[in-house]
């Protein structure tokens, strides 16, 4: 089998920091807003994806280049990230008594990963607008979104029955 050459410890480079560094600061800025809120995946979750993302995105356009993009499809980053965080995102979503809790912290986790990735290509206006726009999401789109017993998916159901 043939491997690729390695990385030696002095090669690290500050386009390599700053790819990683980047993508662990704006996964714990992400999970912030969960954290502060107390759900289930806060800052230690969002960062540990946004940067396992990027890492991973990192290696395998690193070994991409190595081996001349032959045998590989870098594409599959995404695949395996979707697949991954489909796993985690499941696990987090509860439907109790007429409402669905979670759903918001599995997309955020998604965002969380697709940022990551962004980071790891050094897709910089990319992770910015993405990173900007989640955030106002997050903070401002919370205070006009209704609460309470109208978001039920029951009572939304009895509504509907009650206008036939």
């Amino acid at each position: 089998m043939e491997l690729n050459d390695p990385v030696l410890v002095h090669w690290f480079d500050w386009d390599l920091l700053s790819r990683l560094g980047i993508a662990a600061v704006l996964g714990l800025l992400l999970g912030l807003d969960r954290e502060l809120r107390g759900h289930a995946a806060g800052m230690r979750t969002h960062g540990l994806i946004c940067f396992s993302a990027a890492a991973m995105t990192v290696s395998i356009l690193a070994l991409y280049t190595d081996l001349g993009g032959q045998r590989m499809d870098p594409l599959r980053v995404y695949e395996a990230a979707g697949s991954f965080i489909g796993i985690i995102g499941a696990g987090l979503i509860v439907f109790n008594r007429g409402q669905v809790h979670n759903l918001t912290t599995a997309a955020h986790l998604w965002l969380a990963a697709v940022i990551g990735i962004a980071c790891g290509a050094a897709q910089w206006p990319l992770v910015a607008i993405a990173a900007l726009i989640s955030i106002v999401m997050l903070t401002l789109l919370r205070l006009v979104e209704p609460k309470g017993p109208n978001r039920n998916l029951e009572s939304e159901a009895g509504d509907e029955m009650d206008e036939q």
